[in-house]
């Protein structure tokens, strides 16, 4: 314990040189069309308490399809980079990105500087070329960084193992509940906690995490759903049919989530919806959002968390998507997922040595699993994935990340998890 105590104190100490016990918030308006991206800044402000993570400050575990950086404008020394995806990225995919223009936007948290500093922010292509980037000066003498002092929104602690500088801190956050629904919210913030730490490897590492459920209070319950024309008061104003696609539920005002989650420590975000209707996402550093009340809650906002939390590929398939988002010329960045492009970067070296590439089609493999063979031996590299059934591979039959039937993250999901989790706390 003591050595724990001192560690705490050494990455304090380290952090502070450059950074306050403050955190930063840099708000960016993300617009263009399929073919353009334009990065503004919004807007900034400041409020005490930094609850993101204080070791490794200065890599990232994913590359994602973004990142944004903070570095000293003296000695451009990193202080701070996190990775990221955002809806905007995902919308420019769409059909309706070749017809239009849109704005969307985007909220970061970064610890805040004791000097001069300057963000630089890129968003990265299909391909992973830089597509457009930003960079300004943060000043933290600054007059025009608001200075807040947030009233913590009601909150409790569903799983607290620590304090905010040594665990990760993820807010559960209520969606469509009404003041009198707070206590029906809590038990079901409860329920996603147990569903995550039910699974490995986040049951092994539950030690590392504080899970708080903030009850932000709705005028209305449940959430919009755009094509029954119902629209709601909700706090977060979430609703169906992103993208005109019934299932997906999003919210698109990020400032306004965070405005309402100022003052309760957090650095990522499970936001659950008062419905039974099914459908949610989850975006990498962003948040993930589920239906709390349809039968496949707890798969689904595992599964989403996956997303969100560990930069996971979704390895199912269906091949009606607009337009690819993978490639044979290069290889993804999820973990869990590859063109074979430059698979020695994935799980190549947790493959038996017996394996062929690409692996039999899993129907050969079924009978295996009946005879009782050991999981590890199913790892393989299984084509369909990403949602494309020709030229993506995943590395299991089957997973949390592709059915909700799956009982756990396949072998290759665990160990990518776990390096996240690892990244944040060692």
């Amino acid at each position: 314990m003591r050595k724990l105590i001192l560690f705490a104190v050494l990455i304090f100490v380290s952090l502070s040189v450059y950074a306050q016990d403050k955190t930063l918030r840099v708000d960016y308006i993300f617009s263009g069309t399929a073919k353009s991206q334009v990065i503004s800044l919004d807007e900034m402000s400041c409020y005490d308490g930094w609850a993101g993570r204080r070791v490794n400050l200065d890599t990232v575990p994913v590359r994602g399809n973004g990142q944004i950086a903070l570095t000293d404008a003296e000695s451009g020394k990193v202080l701070y980079r996190q990775s990221f995806s955002t809806l905007f990225q995902e919308w420019q995919s769409t059909e309706e990105a070749t017809r239009i223009s849109k704005a969307f936007e985007n909220v970061f948290l970064l610890p805040m500087p004791t000097q001069k500093a300057y963000v630089y922010i890129e968003l990265y292509d299909v391909k992973g070329n830089v597509a457009s980037s930003h960079r300004h000066l943060v000043d933290p003498a600054d007059v025009l960084i608001r200075r807040v002092t947030p009233t913590p929104a009601p909150h409790k602690y569903i799983h607290q193992r620590g304090s905010v500088e040594e665990k990760i801190d993820v807010a559960i956050v209520a969606e469509g509940y009404k003041d009198e629904e707070a206590d029906i919210f809590y038990e079901d913030a409860r329920k996603a906690v147990e569903a995550i730490l039910a699974h490995e490897p986040f049951g092994t590492y539950k030690d590392c995490f504080n899970f708080v459920a903030i009850a932000l209070p709705s005028k209305d319950s449940g959430v919009s759903v755009p094509y029954e024309g119902e629209w709601k008061d909700t706090a977060i104003k979430s609703h169906f049919s992103t993208f005109y696609m019934d299932r997906y539920l999003t919210t698109l005002r990020l400032k306004n989530l965070h405005d309402k989650l100022a003052g309760v420590p957090y650095e990522h975000i499970v936001i659950l919806a008062n419905t039974d209707t099914y459908g949610g996402g989850g975006i990498l550093n962003s948040y993930t959002l589920t239906t709390a009340h349809h039968p496949s809650f707890k798969p689904v906002v595992v599964h989403e968390f996956g997303h969100s939390f560990a930069g996971l590929g979704d390895e199912y398939y269906y091949d009606d998507q607009y337009s690819e988002y993978y490639y044979p010329d290069c290889e993804p960045w999820e973990q869990n997922i590859t063109t074979l492009f430059d698979f020695q970067s994935k799980w190549d070296d947790m493959l038996p040595r017996t394996i062929s590439i690409p692996t039999a089609p899993v129907e050969n493999v079924w009978k295996e699993i009946k005879e009782g063979k050991t999981p590890e031996s199913f790892i393989g590299v299984y084509e369909g994935g990403g949602y494309q059934s020709k030229g993506v591979y995943r590395p299991y039959p089957d997973c949390r990340m592709k059915t909700n039937a799956a009982e756990t993250f396949c072998p290759v999901c665990q160990r990518a998890i776990a390096r996240v989790i690892e990244h944040y706390t060692r």
